[in-house]
């Protein structure tokens, strides 16, 4: 067994350990065939106010911009697919699943660093980095490349033995270690469920997303008014938007994960439709502590709380 290969065992042994569903290992390189893509997707202003997207543009179809010498990228999935989803009737307000328990940033980056630190006692001294969802890197791609799965119609990274419901993370590490192969097949075939079914017509082209039209974006990212001309087309979202991956067959095979941290608080679990009509600060800050829904700040919400109570599409 050379090195190379004795560190890809040890990579996907530690994730294992960590709790990660599935390990995938890609050569850190320039992503030569996104670099087109990414820059047509930029200039039809598909990020909307997502200005930071169109920041480090090199960095982000180059790791080895944001670590010096690196030749590794590691990609992880981590599931958070609820073990009893919160009532999405057609009255119900709604959050998407991810933001039902304790923020994942701060659950997941806690085991990259016990994933870094775990590595440097194995291997000796390495330089690396670990990303979840907080720096300039394709996270999909790099998954995709790494052999766990495809880019779906919804650009979501699909995988085939537990769906999309799972939260994407990295180490960019300068230590070899022997690459998977990637996936090449789109197992979509045919299948338009997720076009289909998204109400603000957000997904313009399969694998191709208008950000500015997602629902999760209008709830979290955007810091303005929703624009009325989504009036009648939020399906009860207040955080987030779940529906391109409710209706995606591939999550009949999603597994309840098993991370205490995501976990709905009690409050939360029975939250009645009278509670959201009345939620004040003090409620929201307790509800929610510690929640990705911090994001939006109590302000955010009752905006976007607002906004579905007007119920009335524009003219």
């Amino acid at each position: 067994m050379t090195a190379s290969d004795r560190h890809s065992h040890l990579l996907k042994a530690t994730a294992k350990r960590l709790g990660f569903d599935f390990c995938g290992i890609a050569k850190a390189d320039f992503l030569e065939e996104e670099a087109p893509k990414l820059e047509e997707w930029l200039r039809r202003d598909y990020h909307g106010h997502m200005g930071y997207l169109a920041n480090h543009f090199d960095k982000r179809l180059d790791p080895r911009k944001l670590v010096e010498g690196a030749k590794t990228v590691v990609s992880l999935v981590y599931n958070y697919y609820p073990q009893t989803v919160l009532p999405q009737g057609t009255e119900d307000i709604k959050l998407a699943k991810y933001a039902y328990g304790k923020d994942y940033h701060e659950v997941i980056q806690e085991k990259l660093r016990e994933f870094l630190m775990g590595l440097r006692e194995e291997v000796g001294e390495i330089d690396g980095r670990s990303f979840v969802d907080s720096a300039p890197i394709l996270e999909r791609q790099w998954a995709q490349r790494s052999g766990l799965g495809w880019i779906g119609k919804n650009s979501l990274l699909l995988n085939r033995q537990l769906g999309s419901f799972f939260f994407l993370a990295e180490l960019v590490v300068d230590l070899e270690a022997t690459p998977d192969l990637p996936i090449t097949k789109d197992y979509c075939g045919t299948c338009t469920a997720c076009m289909d079914a998204c109400p603000t017509d957000a997904i313009v082209a399969p694998g191709v997303v208008d950000g500015s039209r997602c629902i999760s974006y209008l709830t979290i990212e955007l810091k303005e008014s929703i624009p009325s001309s989504f009036g009648g087309k939020m399906d009860n979202w207040a955080f987030g938007c779940d529906v391109c991956q409710d209706v995606c067959p591939w999550n009949r095979f999603s597994k309840p994960h098993q991370e205490p941290a995501f976990t709905p608080a009690s409050d939360l679990a029975t939250f009645t439709g009278q509670d959201w009509k009345e939620l004040t600060e003090e409620t929201f800050k307790k509800v929610f502590s510690g929640s990705a829904v911090n994001r939006t700040k109590f302000k955010g919400i009752k905006r976007n709380l607002e906004f579905l109570s007007q119920e009335k599409p524009s003219d």
